[in-house]
């Protein structure tokens, strides 16, 4: 099986090709692509390198069967038509097809088989800071329906990008240096503080990351669940953070929910404060679950949960997603 990857030379694109190797995916060639600045590096995988070929209109996906794209959507969009024409499943990272009615948009752990439906041919990978929460809440929705969300997240600089990841170090050092820090890939200063501004307002007065958790979570659940959100960008290197409040129809109590958390897949339950043993991004980078701690009663409505989690949105959040979804149609010879 033929496999690609579009925007190989990007933070996920270099995920991607850790992920596949690791779970030793079952491809047979894999080619890479990027732009015109990209077009002739080459990365390490399974022991060979490969080219990053330049992505241009044409036949080059003619004897692909999965295309991993991860270049943006305005590149997803100007390509979907070539990836897909001879039949290629594309699995989209971007933002571009997620809300259109004829594109599943999936996280495994929650609504695999709709991965099976695509009439274009196309599949999107979720928000990264949606695909965490919706893997946790999915746990929950098992024991009694979600009526309601309050989410605050507390997102890495990884979320906007490698150059972003290397702004935040170079501005620690600026600044312990007693210089004046760059400030390109942020609104403001990351280092030392916290923003609570990802991704452009809306009329709302929500930013569009915030609305994407509402909109996105209500597809994937196939549920009438209210969502509000604040989404904040903090000083740590990578994985997000996310403080999540759930009002249910009926109450769950605290031993249900830990229960419910650590039978679920892609859950890993950290939940031992005596011990001090909680959810982390300094320790849980690179990690492909999502983890849970800090779970408790809401002390404001008996419907209430509160709880904690952390996962690495390079992997999880988009890389290893998407993956497993091709996962998913490889176990049920879908593609």
């Amino acid at each position: 099986m033929k496999v690609a990857i579009v925007g190989a030379s990007g933070a996920v694109g270099q995920e991607f090709l850790r992920v596949l190797e690791e779970r030793k995916f079952p491809l047979t060639e894999l080619l890479l692509f990027g732009s015109s600045r990209s077009a002739g590096n080459s990365y390490p995988f399974k022991g060979k390198q490969l080219r990053v070929k330049e992505l241009k209109h044409g036949d080059d996906f003619k004897d692909v069967a999965i295309a991993f794209t991860s270049a943006g959507a305005s590149i997803s969009k100007e390509f979907a038509a070539d990836i897909t024409r001879f039949g290629t499943v594309m699995i989209d990272n971007s933002s571009a097809f997620r809300m259109d009615e004829d594109v599943p948009l999936v996280v495994p752990e929650a609504n695999a088989r709709d991965a099976k439906q695509r009439p274009r041919g196309i599949i999107a990978n979720p928000n990264c800071t949606t695909i965490q929460m919706v893997v946790a809440l999915q746990a929950i929705e098992q024991l009694s329906h979600i009526k309601r969300v309050h989410v605050s997240t507390y997102q890495a600089a990884s979320g906007a990008g490698a150059a972003a990841m290397d702004e935040l170090e170079q501005q620690h050092r600026e600044i312990i240096a007693g210089q004046t820090p760059t400030v390109s890939k942020f609104a403001y200063q990351l280092a030392f503080n916290l923003i609570p501004h990802i991704d452009v307002f809306t009329d709302n007065g929500y930013t569009k990351e915030e609305m994407k958790m509402f909109h996105e979570t209500r597809k994937i659940m196939h549920s009438d669940i209210e969502v509000s959100a604040t989404c904040v960008r903090v000083p740590a290197l990578r994985a997000h953070s996310e403080s999540i409040w759930v009002e249910t129809e009926q109450p769950i109590s605290v031993e249900e929910a830990k229960a419910a958390f650590a039978k679920a897949p892609g859950i890993e339950l950290i939940d031992e404060p005596a011990e001090k043993k909680y959810p982390m991004p300094l320790f849980l980078s690179g990690k492909d679950p999502v983890h849970v701690g800090r779970i408790r009663k809401d002390l404001s409505n008996p419907n209430g949960l509160a709880f904690w989690c952390v996962s690495d949105q390079i992997r999880k959040g988009a890389a290893l997603n998407a993956v497993q979804i091709a996962e998913y149609l490889i176990r049920e010879k879908n593609i």
